[in-house]
């Protein structure tokens, strides 16, 4: 029985000593987290009462202080100039009653200073001795003799009394000392209630102030909290895979701003998910050609129905070398179109360098068959990336070769404008329909599949070429006809030497916006 009760006892105390554990990790817990698990709103409710309240409490302390101190001297000016219009009434009765002074002199001033309000008054001679006392009884002689009780005025020398030197003939002949009951510092109980009263309404301005303050922060919390919880919405909305979900905050404030950063930023991640998307889709499409190509042909030739010769060798290495230069593009195009590469920002002299894309692609445009003719504008500048604008030419160029026929004629210029430099690159090719127009940006659309696929075309170089001049805040547009050729044509911001800037950007930015509103 002992043992099971010192048994008992251990787990207790060892079952009380884990409560208490428990319980002080929770106290810390909910120190440490008490502030911060209140909601936003609460906090600076709170914040702004506090705020208040300390305000409040250090301008009530300063007036306080300030105030106090003009009062009593108020005070003490007013109980003093008691003391001087009863010294003069005195000094009035004393001659009135030639040359003494009476009981109902002292008591006619006495009763006309007011001291039936709290005041007390005594009259003394040269020689300090008690002529009138309100707090005893006098008799009629009002010499002094019949006082009947002690006196409650304070000493002579008391802080509390208000004193004034009674004249007559220009001499003194006593002296007025003039008081308040229960005071040290002259005031009146009406004084004090004065004071009172204006002590408890600064205390009920502090309370206002304070409630004031309180519902001036919350409705300043809700105007906060409001655009970020939509902001935190949207966020978890395209945390859940909703890519179109956004803020529409509008205005010029930091959180608005914030707001239309963070919209701009969703349109990208949607922009990027639906390009990743449209990749997979194209990729996988555009591989199973070339690969289905190269395993029919492998295992045609490993079962023996085709002889392993160099007919056979060169079609898989022809699809392989097409499989190689669709991966190249592709990392192309996705590197442009995810902003991994930097682009660098140089003064390029576009006719001087489309005039060294035309020459060294001279023999390229002969071998095929092909005319090529060279117009440039002298002066003609934009601040951008000399290889990628050359790689835009080329792939230009490279696609008019594609689409020409033998015979045909092709002609690369390049214009200054108001505020616009422009690449042109025409053909005499078999051209394309308003329709085709719309859509021969988009990856991997071609116009004549067979004779593309024939001739080695990706249907990414007019991709890569867009993405090209949109990071150099262009456009690219393409005009022509069905059977009359095409002409596509690169605009990109002019850039002034002499400003060192860009050349009428309103007008470049009208002109793209214009550009963008048309579907270029």
């Amino acid at each position: 029985m002992g043992q099971e009760t010192k048994s008992d006892r251990l787990a207790a105390e060892e079952t009380g000593g884990q409560s208490a554990k428990k319980g002080k990790s929770f106290e810390r817990k909910t120190r440490r987290f008490r502030w911060s698990s209140l909601k936003y709103a609460t906090r600076v409710t709170i914040a702004f009462a506090l705020i208040a309240a300390m305000t409040t409490v250090v301008a009530i302390g300063v007036v306080s202080f300030v105030w106090s101190q003009h009062f009593q001297s108020y005070t003490r000016e007013n109980i003093q100039s008691v003391a001087d219009i009863a010294a003069d009434r005195l000094a009035l009765r004393y001659e009135t009653d030639n040359g003494t002074f009476t009981s109902e002199a002292f008591e006619s001033v006495s009763n006309s200073i007011g001291v039936y309000s709290g005041l007390g008054i005594q009259v003394v001679d040269v020689h300090d001795g008690v002529l009138y006392d309100s707090t005893t009884d006098f008799g009629k002689k009002g010499s002094g003799e019949g006082m009947s009780a002690p006196s409650l005025a304070p000493k002579a020398n008391a802080t509390g009394i208000a004193t004034s030197t009674i004249y007559a003939e220009g001499n003194p002949i006593g002296k007025v000392r003039v008081w308040v009951y229960g005071s040290d510092t002259l005031m009146r109980p009406s004084d004090k209630a004065f004071r009172d009263n204006s002590y408890q309404a600064l205390l009920m301005a502090a309370a206002i102030a304070m409630i004031l303050a309180s519902i001036i922060g919350y409705l300043f919390a809700r105007s906060l909290v409001r655009p970020v919880k939509r902001i935190s919405d949207t966020a978890e909305a395209m945390k859940e895979g909703d890519f179109k979900a956004r803020t529409n905050l509008t205005g010029d404030d930091e959180i608005a701003r914030l707001g239309q950063t963070f919209d701009a930023m969703a349109d990208n991640i949607e922009q990027s998910y639906e390009l990743e998307r449209r990749l997979t889709t194209d990729v996988a499409h555009e591989l199973r050609t070339p690969l289905m190509a190269i395993q029919s042909t492998v295992e045609a030739m490993v079962d023996g129905v085709f002889p392993a010769n160099e007919e056979h060798l060169a079609v898989v290495n022809s699809e392989v070398q097409r499989l190689s230069r669709l991966v190249d593009s592709l990392l192309k195009l996705s590197r442009l179109e995810n902003r991994s590469n930097a682009m660098k920002a140089e003064l390029v002299d576009v006719g001087e360098l489309i005039s060294t894309i035309v020459m060294t692609h001279q023999a390229y445009v002969e071998d095929s068959g092909l005319s090529l003719e060279y117009h440039a504008d002298p002066d003609t500048y934009v601040m951008g990336d000399p290889d990628m604008i050359r790689q835009a030419t080329a792939n230009l160029i490279s696609n008019a070769v594609r689409y020409t026929p033998e015979g045909g004629h092709i002609t690369v210029s390049v214009k200054r404008g108001d505020a616009m430099a422009s690449i042109a690159v025409q053909d005499t090719g078999i051209g394309l329909s308003p329709d085709e127009a719309k859509m021969v940006f988009q990856r991997f659309w071609r116009a004549d599949a067979g004779r593309n696929r024939a001739s080695g075309g990706l249907g990414i170089g007019l991709s890569v070429v867009k993405e090209i001049v949109d990071r150099h805040e262009g456009w690219v547009e393409v005009d022509g006809r069905k059977n009359e050729g095409a002409c596509f044509t690169i605009y990109i911001p002019l850039y002034d030497r002499k400003s060192k800037q860009q050349k009428n950007p309103s007008k470049a930015k009208a002109m793209r916006k214009a550009a963008e509103r048309a579907g270029m």
